[in-house]
């Protein structure tokens, strides 16, 4: 049975979502931070002020993968005031591009400034071992579809500049994070695929030759449409395991959900080390409402 998509009324209004946000705290935060597979555990790093699921947000594709859990939290983390959206809907789960980046468009639309955007990932680069993280520096859209295709381009120009797509201020506060949490942090190219199955190994090969140091199966349509919204962008991976062909063992969600369970203190650590030098170096990200 085929899928219904949601509402066409909610997709194209990010400000309802943003308005929703607007009345369940006074916290109005300049950075957002996407907790994708394996990364869920840091939301407990965050102090609380408010949350709701994702199914009382107008618009919010609903996440049905293991690990996602499906809600927004408004809160500090690390001392800075942060929107941390825990789990996001994946385009291998049927939702079109729309739907998988409405989240983005929301965030935009209540003033948040810088994103976060966190995934595991596939080793492909054999320097990397399970349990580092990866900052991109770039990456490679192999997913067969763009973000910013059609309507998905809203009332912002189509034809974005990705030269630089992620951040390199954002980037050395990551790596300013990683090196206090104790952290193997790389950097790398992310190669995005559109799943939901694994590689061929002779895929990772050719991926290998095209420059790409890790692949997954997110983030790039969200990375497009947070830069055609003005967002700052940073990205980092948690290389759950090696890519197809790299090791000796076959590839299951659960072996990478368990990959991410070994350094989820980890990941908290650096994800708490991110938001407070991100509020040491924009003071404004730490004001409230006056209405």
């Amino acid at each position: 049975m085929t899928r219904q998509p949601i509402q066409q009324f909610a997709i194209r209004n990010p400000r309802l979502a943003a308005a929703r946000f607007q009345t369940i705290s006074d916290l109005r935060p300049t950075l957002a931070i996407v907790l994708g597979s394996g990364f869920h555990a840091t939301a407990h790093a965050l102090e609380v002020d408010a949350e709701i699921p994702y199914a009382k947000l107008p618009g919010f594709p609903r996440a049905s993968v293991t690990g996602h859990v499906g809600k927004a939290l408004l809160g500090t983390m690390g001392g800075t005031p942060a929107l941390v959206l825990s789990g996001r809907a994946h385009y291998y789960e049927g939702y079109a591009m729309e739907e998988v980046t409405f989240p983005i468009r929301a965030l935009a639309a209540f003033g948040i400034q810088a994103v976060l955007l966190t995934n595991a990932a596939g080793g492909i680069n054999r320097r990397f071992r399970a349990g580092d993280f990866m900052a991109l520096s770039d990456h490679i859209n192999f997913m067969g579809v763009n973000p910013l295709r059609g309507s998905g381009a809203h009332d912002k120009s189509r034809f974005v500049d990705l030269t630089r797509a992620y951040d390199p201020d954002l980037n050395r506060l990551l790596k300013r994070a990683a090196r206090e949490a104790g952290c193997v942090l790389r950097t790398g190219v992310y190669l995005a695929v559109s799943g939901p199955s694994y590689e061929t190994p002779a895929e990772i090969r050719a991926f290998a030759r095209l420059g790409a140091d890790a692949v997954g199966m997110s983030t790039v349509p969200e990375a497009i449409v947070a830069r055609q919204c003005g967002l700052r962008v940073a990205a980092v991976s948690c290389i759950t395991n090696l890519a197809a062909g790299r090791s000796r063992h076959l590839l299951s969600h659960a072996d990478v959900l368990a990959g991410a369970e070994q350094v989820k203190q980890q990941a908290s650590r650096l994800l708490s080390n991110l938001a407070r030098f991100y509020g040491r170096k924009n003071p404004e990200s730490g004001t409230k409402s006056e209405e």
